[in-house]
């Protein structure tokens, strides 16, 4: 998940609810008017997931690639809606991997409860709306000698990753030309199929960036180091130049890292949505194949119960909240039972695009930190929260 608490002035004008994990960014966007109405987008569109996996054969018999899945699954996506006297016109988004299921605009209300009432599927949820908060940030040009950021250094980070594995962040997309990343855009999704975002997998609003770095950036004497310092880090671009997204958009990057990735690779989702039962439990099947899945708690002072994916309890499921350098709980952090583990979200200094370094907070600068360690290997405690406001006092995660 940058949930930081809902701006009800900016809602009503948007005219969506909307969470973020990071209560201090600015985009500072020198960019065209955007292409793609998300509201509009969402307007009477369903997230069906269905009980089964594809009914194609091939799936049983041999291996079948990513892309051939969505071809299936939109054939099987099709065959369905049509026994409901819907248009395959209204099918959008579809998902053939992890999860099995498809977007679709329904207007019709029995329609709509006569999908609900079939067996065949296991949800359905309206999609909606979300945007990162970013409220304020301090861009650094350039940084003279490399720096070991606050954070790296309480988690025991700053490691030379050594591994094979792979950093998936599922965010605005990476800076692909930043000098102290190692981004592999071979790898990496878009889930935009049109408009500004669709044509590059580079991000252009910076929060997937700082991310990245606080996960990974390089050992090479510029800039700052990573907590997995060089590890290979793969956008997965879910969120819009000015830091929009839908539900049913990230759900469908987590079905491609969940189709894609390898047992020990991580995922870093360092947004979130009100509850959402569809994306809850594709974080969960994903992560049920060995890729550890890393979710910011959000920025609302509120239980994590309210929040999706933070939510979300499961193998190989981590959800982070924040603290200071005092280890103190940051003032803006989710808690609840869904926690596993706190870490460093408050003025954390990172990679940011343009080959540029900035400050930011929030818990999607603290889930960064122990996706890094989980890269790493086993995490160990180091301590304990301060001043945690529910009954179970968050633990300090390290390597």
């Amino acid at each position: 998940m940058e949930h930081a608490k809902f701006k009800l002035a900016i809602a009503l004008f948007l005219g969506f609810l909307f969470i973020s994990c990071t209560p201090n960014e600015n985009l500072n966007i020198d960019q065209p008017v955007k292409e793609q109405d998300l509201t509009t987008e969402v307007k009477d569109t369903y997230i069906v997931l269905l009980e089964n996996q594809l009914s194609n054969a091939r799936t049983k018999t041999a291996p079948v690639d990513f892309a051939q899945r969505q071809i299936d699954m939109r054939i099987q996506a099709e065959s369905f809606v049509q026994e409901f006297k819907i248009p395959t016109t209204m099918i959008d988004r579809v998902y053939g991997g992890v999860v099995n299921g498809f977007t679709v605009k329904i207007s019709d209300q029995k329609t709509l409860e006569a999908l609900k009432a079939d067996d065949r599927v296991f949800s359905i949820e309206k999609d909606e709306v979300f945007l990162l908060d970013n409220t304020e940030s301090t861009i650094i040009n350039s940084v003279s000698t490399q720096t070991t950021p606050w954070g790296i250094t309480r988690v025991g980070g700053a490691l030379t990753y050594a591994g094979t594995n792979v950093a998936y962040i599922i965010d605005s997309g990476i800076d692909l030309n930043h000098p102290d990343l190692n981004v592999d855009e071979t790898k990496g999704y878009n889930i935009f199929k049109f408009g500004i975002d669709s044509r590059t997998l580079d991000d252009t609003n910076g929060h997937g960036t700082h991310v990245a770095g606080t996960v990974a950036a390089i050992d090479n004497n510029i800039g700052v180091v990573g907590v997995a310092a060089g590890a290979s880090v793969i956008p997965v671009k879910v969120v819009t130049y000015y830091g929009g997204g839908t539900a049913s958009g990230i759900i469908e990057g987590v079905n491609f890292v969940g189709t894609n990735g390898q047992s020990g690779d991580v995922a870093n989702m360092s947004l979130g949505i009100p509850t959402n039962a569809s994306l809850d439990r594709a974080v969960k099947v994903a992560a049920a194949k060995g890729i550890k899945f890393v979710l910011a708690a959000g920025n609302e002072s509120q239980n994590t119960s309210n929040v999706s994916p933070a939510r979300a309890d499961g193998t190989n499921v981590y959800t982070i909240s924040a603290i200071d350098s005092t280890d103190a709980f940051a003032y803006f952090s989710n808690f609840g039972a869904s926690v596993d583990w706190a870490a460093p979200g408050v003025s954390i200094l990172s990679t940011t695009i343009n080959g540029n370094y900035g400050l930011n907070s929030g818990t999607s600068m603290a889930a960064p930190h122990a996706a890094g360690v989980l890269l790493l290997g086993a995490p160990r405690a180091s301590g304990n929260v301060k001043n945690d406001p529910d009954d179970s006092t968050d633990v300090i995660i390290s390597r």
